[in-house]
């Protein structure tokens, strides 16, 4: 695959002569946000470190011992947002430090010599098969069965010898795995891309220019109070690239909001947040960094 300078996170600065950067991910080699993190940290020697779940990857990045760095997906053209993750993030004592974008092709792949009339299962990770299903559709005998990872999925295949047992996968997944694709691109969407972050242990740096800003904050239960938020950041000249709203667990009815801007004006993204700072509740800033390049795997 072709690798471009990245834009996102420490990559930008690291240098060849560096030790490995250790980049906790969730998934396993060959899995799509392996090829992220390759593309998003190029030019650097990476060390890339499997987390079964996401909770995995955030508590490898904030002991700092196994990772220094993590990649969290965390939205999807097709699939959405994912909303978990979201959750994760708040929580955590980590920071949004960058972000990519991925193109991604799902690929069906098995054992060589194995046609897809002989696949009774396919295994994948659940947004992968929802990016997949309309294919499936025409093929009714093939189960699907969702897993934790893509290339696990992939791996489990070779590990087992599965003559009936396919995988979504990626072409990398397959390359390792010794795995045969039977059919490339089978996502339902080609315009199917995946926002991945870059997340690490700190607090978000404010005072250097950066280009996009991620906050989470709940507003009073009362009519008209988002507006009155969106408003000011409209005034500050902030362009909303995202905006998504999640319940608060304990009170019903009532939501918080992960936003995502830029500025664009003569006011910098620090005076839009003290601007609203008194119209919110638990405003937390998530990250501040620059806008992430977009690649086609």
């Amino acid at each position: 695959m072709t690798m471009i300078q990245p834009q996102a996170g420490r990559a930008a600065t690291a240098t060849p002569n560096k030790l490995p950067l250790k980049v906790s991910i969730q998934g396993y080699a060959g899995a799509f946000h392996e090829i992220a993190a390759r593309y998003c940290f190029q030019g650097q020697p990476l060390e890339i470190v499997p987390a079964h779940t996401f909770e995995d990857v955030v508590r490898q990045v904030e002991g700092q011992e196994e990772a220094d760095v993590g990649l969290m997906a965390i939205e999807n053209t097709l699939a959405g947002s994912l909303m978990h993750n979201y959750t994760l993030l708040n929580q955590s004592g980590l920071k949004v430090t960058g972000e990519v974008f991925l193109r991604i092709k799902q690929n069906l792949m098995a054992l060589p010599g194995v046609g897809i009339g002989q696949l009774r299962e396919v295994h994948s990770h659940p947004i992968a098969i929802a990016q997949c299903r309309e294919f499936f559709a025409a093929h009714p005998h093939i189960r699907l069965v969702e897993t934790a990872d893509t290339a696990l999925s992939a791996k489990e295949i070779q590990a087992n010898g599965w003559p009936h047992v396919g995988a979504i996968a990626s072409t990398l997944a397959a390359e390792i795995y010794g795995l045969e694709i039977i059919a490339a691109g089978i996502e339902t969407n080609k315009k199917n891309h995946t926002r991945f972050l870059v997340l690490e242990k700190g607090e978000a740096v404010l005072n250097e220019p950066k280009a996009k800003v991620s906050l989470c904050f709940a507003t009073d239960h009362e009519v008209g109070s988002l507006h009155k938020v969106l408003a000011v950041l409209a005034a500050y000249n902030v362009n909303l690239t995202k905006i998504q709203s999640a319940p608060i667990i304990g009170h019903p009815w009532e939501y918080q909001f992960f936003v995502d801007f830029v500025a664009e004006g003569k006011f910098g993204h620090e005076q839009a947040i003290e601007a609203i700072r008194p119209l919110t509740r638990s405003l937390n800033i998530l990250g501040a960094y620059n806008c992430g390049d977009h690649f086609d795997y």
